[in-house]
């Protein structure tokens, strides 16, 4: 850890006595905070201030406006305007949400050690950042550093036997896969290593939403895993949130879960664990597509998420699907049942 010299000034009875005092202060490591901005302004000020709470203070700000048409940039440039540890990047043109992260990154400093991304939507606890360089510090394998988060009104993520801040890449993605265990979160809620975003033209896969975890697991491929026992940022659940429109509606998660088990498990897994990951994903995925069919009756949208296998190269299993559908028909059927010999009990 690299060190400085300071003089000090100390005080002699009535007189300030100067004193060429060779003083040791540790100088943190530099670390790139990054928000990404598009119609952030309804949060983006409490975003901003957990920022400026932090009690780690070696870092910058990098906030990246993606033609934001709210008040966003008012803010961003109001802030900038009072400490210039923050600066504010603004797109040449409006980017697609995996594009604009890419772009995002590719902003952070060249000094930087560490990435600390946080949504604008998200915000820090105040010793977030001291708690998570202080392990990486300790580690220089780690690569990805996370803890517990409060997601809104509960606290999430899976944790880990609390004696253990270090943990092999290897076993945080295996126990991903095979046991679906959840460690990553939300961007918000990690530190990355810089050089990791630094090495790759791009961090996430664009053909998709939903490629954090998929980032994690590349970067656990050639880094390790801290994780911190304590609730050290926030995120956000709202109406207006990409997680609560987009994801949902275009069923991300099966999709990059998917997308992870073809691309990611076979570093980690042995083909026998891979093939029973990935054919218990590809049922959930005819399930989904049976039952979208089932209770839309519509040929687009079945046709929509039926485009998922053929991004993938997975071929369409049409008796797979007709034994799903078969099976959602008998449970609607059961459920109506219910419903109707409720509805005669009551009366």
């Amino acid at each position: 850890m690299a060190r400085k010299e300071i003089t000090t000034t100390v005080k002699a009875g009535r007189k300030h006595k100067k004193v060429d005092q060779k003083k040791e202060v540790d100088v943190k490591p530099f670390v790139s905070v990054l928000t990404p901005v598009y119609n952030g302004g309804k949060f983006l000020r409490e975003c901003i201030e957990s920022v400026l709470a932090q009690d780690y203070e070696n870092w910058e700000y990098v906030l990246v406006n993606n033609h934001s048409t709210d008040n966003s940039l008012e803010i961003m440039r109001e802030y900038a305007s009072r400490d210039d540890r923050i600066r504010v990047h603004n797109n040449k043109e409006f980017l697609p949400q995996m594009q604009n992260l890419n772009h995002a990154f590719s902003q952070i400093s060249s000094k930087s050690k560490y990435c600390k991304v946080v949504h604008a939507d998200d915000w820090m606890f105040p010793e977030c950042l001291t708690k998570m360089v202080d392990v990486a510090e300790e580690y220089p394998s780690v690569g990805v550093v996370s803890s517990y988060r409060l997601d809104e009104k509960r606290v999430g993520l899976n944790g880990l036997p609390y004696h253990k801040t270090f943990n092999t890449g290897n076993e945080i993605a295996r126990d991903h896969f095979l046991n679906e265990s959840y460690y990553f979160g939300s961007p918000s809620s990690l530190l990355i290593r810089s050089e990791l975003i630094r090495k790759r033209d791009k961090v996430y896969v664009e053909s998709h939403q939903g490629t954090d975890t998929g980032a994690c697991l590349e970067f656990l491929k050639e880094s390790d895993f801290g994780f911190i026992h304590q609730v050290l940022t926030f995120t956000r659940r709202h109406e207006e949130s990409v997680s609560n429109t987009d994801c949902k509606e275009n069923y991300t998660w099966i999709h990059a879960k998917l997308y992870n088990n073809l691309h990611h498990a076979p570093h980690f897994l042995s083909d026998e664990e891979q093939q029973k990951v990935l054919a218990d994903d590809v049922n959930r995925y005819y399930i989904i597509l049976a039952r979208t069919l089932f209770q839309t009756k519509s040929t687009e949208e079945f046709n929509r998420l039926k485009q998922i296998l053929d991004d993938l190269n997975l071929e369409f299993r049409y008796r797979l699907f007709a034994k799903n559908f078969i099976r959602e028909v008998f449970l609607q059927f059961i459920k109506g049942c219910g419903l109707e010999l409720k509805r005669v009990s009551n009366k």
